[in-house]
């Protein structure tokens, strides 16, 4: 299990790394173009605009993966390891909730807007909303694997 969830780590490390690097080629070219020869290309502006979306719910899982996100422990550190326990186990359940509703959302705005296409670059207006379908399915899937553990843990008695 250790293998696979690196072997995904390293894949949304590289492809965030890809699209950052591709993204700040475009707007260098882009600025180099603009102020020395007085043209540019029109269409890098919509590509770093759907890559930088792309980066930010691609940053989101890798940060849910490291378990890097903010987190307020006032309350949680105050409370016995049963405590502690059910906690994590209702705020994972509001979590999975907070995924549910947005990959539904998400996958609603993205069958609506795949047959709109960008001005410019002609690409579907929905390859954005897919980013959060990808997003909140892929940490929806980490949370319940969470809440399957911590449960288990809980029943166990054992830490986390």
């Amino acid at each position: 299990m250790n293998q696979v969830n690196y072997f995904i780590k390293k894949l949304l490390e590289i492809g965030a790394a890809v699209m950052l690097a591709v993204m700040s080629c475009l707007v260098f070219l882009n600025v180099v173009l603009r102020y020395g020869f007085n043209t540019s290309f029109t269409m890098t502006e919509e590509l770093s605009r759907f890559l930088f979306i792309w980066v930010i719910f691609l940053g989101a899982i890798l940060a849910f993966m490291e378990n890097a996100h903010v987190n307020v422990a006032v309350l949680a550190d105050k409370l016995s390891l049963k405590g502690q326990q059910i906690l994590t186990l209702v705020t994972n359940s509001i979590m999975l909730v907070c995924c549910y509703l947005i990959f539904v959302g998400s996958y609603q705005q993205m069958v609506i807007n795949w047959h709109n296409y960008s001005p410019i670059s002609e690409i579907p207006t929905g390859i954005s909303f897919l980013a959060s379908v990808i997003m909140s399915g892929f940490i929806a899937i980490l949370i319940s694997l969470r809440i399957i553990i911590t449960a288990a843990l809980l029943v166990k008695g054992e830490k986390v």
